[in-house]
């Protein structure tokens, strides 16, 4: 029997965003031809079928639950449907599955057992930031999450500027939304005035802000309030 497909599929970035908005009609109708899902967070998850007009009934469809606290002996198992020859999807609680997720380490199981791996299109929050930026679009780096820590911070910070110097490459990354705030201080206070730095905040919402200034000019102004919204950090030193 052949394997199933493991279809990647990306979901809105916000909750207010409706999938019409962000997800080809293409990827609407594959996902409304699967009825079995991993996905991170199964109350959104559902809340997203729902809104994209799935024709099954909620209550019939299957769905296994991926999460950051999933042990990797865990991962052969949800795989299991796919080796019975069944298609599953994989969401993300929002944006682009296997990127800053969880999926990551379920598509690595999945290819060495031989099964076929399908990304579809959709927002991804890195990417619509990048693009929006105006920084170096050719060579960039994701770092993922900075240290909690302020003074690891603030050490990560200015290794990250250094980097970017030298390799004149735009470096991305994030942070839990609550330290957003703190994490925009420490790079306003620590950067050099002409590193270039972008903000890119709500992605895709309606109060979506995308701002990029030197460190000089986001010191001439009062910062944004970006507490607690989902967010992206570039810089280009």
């Amino acid at each position: 029997m052949a394997a199933g497909t493991l279809y990647f599929i990306p979901v809105p970035l916000t909750e207010d965003t409706s999938p019409q908005q962000v997800v080809p009609t293409e990827v609407v109708q594959q996902l409304h031809r699967l009825r079995h899902f991993i996905v991170e967070n199964e109350k959104t998850a559902r809340h997203f079928l729902a809104a994209s007009g799935h024709p099954g009934p909620m209550r019939e469809l299957a769905l296994s639950v991926l999460s950051k606290d999933t042990p990797n002996k865990e991962l052969s198992k949800l795989l299991q449907p796919l080796q019975q020859g069944i298609d599953v999807g994989l969401m993300s609680e929002a944006g682009c599955p296997g990127i800053a997720d969880p999926g990551a380490a379920l598509a690595a199981v999945a290819h060495h057992k031989g099964i076929r791996v399908v990304p579809l299109i959709g927002p991804s929050s890195l990417l619509l930031s990048l693009m929006a930026s105006g920084l170096n679009g050719q060579r960039f780096s994701f770092l993922g999450y900075l240290p909690s820590d302020k003074v690891e911070r603030i050490k990560t910070i200015k290794g990250i500027e250094f980097d970017s110097r030298k390799q004149q490459a735009t470096q991305l990354f994030i942070e839990t939304p609550y330290r957003n705030q703190h994490v925009l201080e420490d790079l306003i206070s620590q950067l050099q005035p002409q590193t270039r730095l972008c903000v890119a905040c709500n992605l895709t919402a309606q109060d979506e802000m995308i701002v990029t200034k030197t460190v000089a000019d986001w010191n001439k102004s009062p910062l944004p309030d970006i507490h607690k919204k989902p967010t992206v950090f570039l810089l280009l030193a």
